[in-house]
């Protein structure tokens, strides 16, 4: 494919063209010229968008999407599709399908199902053997197959010693664990953040410290034994707070933060609507700030739609059997635009790469073109016809939103919304 995208200010700070507005020239994938008003004599197809911004692409580092097992909820093609037209130029597969994938196997199926689209498709290996968190998976021979980590997606490692080891063992081929933290014991049977909203609402709580005693733990195993760490999800402000502290003592630590602990607040709840019972739950205003905060001062790494549809039959249903989880993909960009400055979005939208030890590139000439195009202007509300999904539980519905996307150019290919 050969054509030119005209009159887009770049934004990435690697570039030489940073805050400028130019035209690319694309041809086979890489950028091949960068100007102000390029000839164009060969009649190349253009692009011409309003108030085009470009970007590195974007990766979301904790996307769920159902198959193999699943496929009600979501399908790989349509998966990847959607992630494309949300801006999503990479995004990292979590093993929550059935079966789930945590074997050699697994993976390559994944991989094979994910070829030929323009968003790339990177599988995260199961931490244990069908994350039941009794012992490890595959984790080496995963790795060989193209696992970018290791994790139980929702599932917190009861068991400190196979964490440790874990860590251990994973040192030997420069593996990331994911250990997704929240003590069972201490959330028991609790649906909603435990405060006077849920007291209120007669919903039983989870306690703040149910994920903050397990981040302690998590950090004091990684401190013991090295290796690297990664903490998703994060939704407390004593949370932020102990990522900060291990960080200063030099820990290979790295965390994100889900859309939606950015955006809403327990108050949602007020609904009764189950599109907001999500894992973590929604916090309170102070842990919301302390989140955008930890964003701000460098302590969060990545911001992830943590994007996990669910089909109607186990979200349609009483808040106390509803399943956990909202779609993300095509709210992501345009939610956070309402809360965060654009250069903070389009670095925590694109760090988590180097994390995951995904390529990086830059807006020059020679360069792969790995591309994200977005509008941050204008307002409007996120509804129903906005969802690309198969599923529809997204926690945004009805909700103001700032900037839209308009698709991404990676693979040598162009996906517009």
């Amino acid at each position: 494919m050969k054509l030119i995208i005209r009159a887009a200010k770049i934004m990435d700070s690697k570039s030489p063209f940073y805050n400028k507005i130019v035209d690319l020239q694309l041809e086979n994938g890489i950028l091949t010229k960068i100007g102000s008003t390029l000839p164009n004599p060969a009649n190349l197809e253009e692009i011409k968008l309003d108030n085009l911004h470009v970007s590195e692409g974007w990766f979301d580092s904790s996307v769920s999407f159902g198959e193999p097992g699943f496929e009600d909820r979501e399908t790989i093609a349509n998966g990847l599709n959607v992630a494309a037209k949300s801006g999503f130029t990479a995004i990292a597969l979590q093993p929550n399908s059935y079966p789930i994938i945590d074997n050699q196997s697994q993976i390559n199926f994944v991989k094979s199902k994910s070829q030929g689209f323009a968003t790339q498709l990177f599988p995260i290996g199961a931490l244990t053997k069908e994350s039941l968190g009794k012992d490890l998976a595959e984790l080496f021979d995963m790795k060989k197959a193209g696992a970018i980590a290791f994790g139980d997606y929702n599932h917190n490692i009861e068991n400190p010693n196979l964490l440790k080891i874990g860590l251990q063992y994973s040192q030997d081929f420069d593996g990331l664990l994911i250990a997704f933290s929240q003590d069972n014991a201490i959330k028991g049977n609790g649906i909603a953040n435990e405060g006077t909203v849920a007291m209120r609402l007669g919903l039983k709580g989870i306690p703040a410290l149910a994920e903050e005693i397990q981040i302690a733990r998590n950090l004091f195993l990684l401190e013991y034994t090295g290796g690297k760490l990664h903490i998703p999800t994060l939704s407390t402000a004593n949370s932020v707070q102990l990522i900060k502290t291990a960080k200063a003592k030099g820990l290979n630590i790295s965390t994100c933060v889900a859309v939606h602990n950015l955006v809403l607040t327990e108050e949602k709840l007020e609904e009764f609507d189950t599109r907001f019972k999500v894992s973590p739950p929604l916090r309170t205003k102070l842990d919301r700030i302390a989140l955008i905060d930890g964003l701000l001062d460098g302590t969060i790494d990545m911001i992830s739609s943590d994007h996990n549809p669910i089909d109607i039959e186990h979200k349609k249903m009483e808040f106390d059997t509803a399943k956990n989880g909202t779609i993300g993909l095509e709210s992501a960009f345009s939610a956070l635009n309402t809360v965060l400055p654009l250069d903070i979005i389009i670095d925590k939208l694109t760090a988590g790469k180097t994390n995951f030890k995904i390529e990086r590139t830059t807006i020059e000439e020679g360069a792969i073109a790995n591309l994200s195009l977005f509008n941050p202007e204008g307002e409007w509300i996120f509804g129903k016809e906005n969802i690309l999904s198969k599923s529809k539980n997204s926690a945004f519905l009805g909700t103001k939103m700032k900037g839209k996307v308009y698709g991404i150019y990676n693979q040598g290919k162009l996906i517009l919304a």
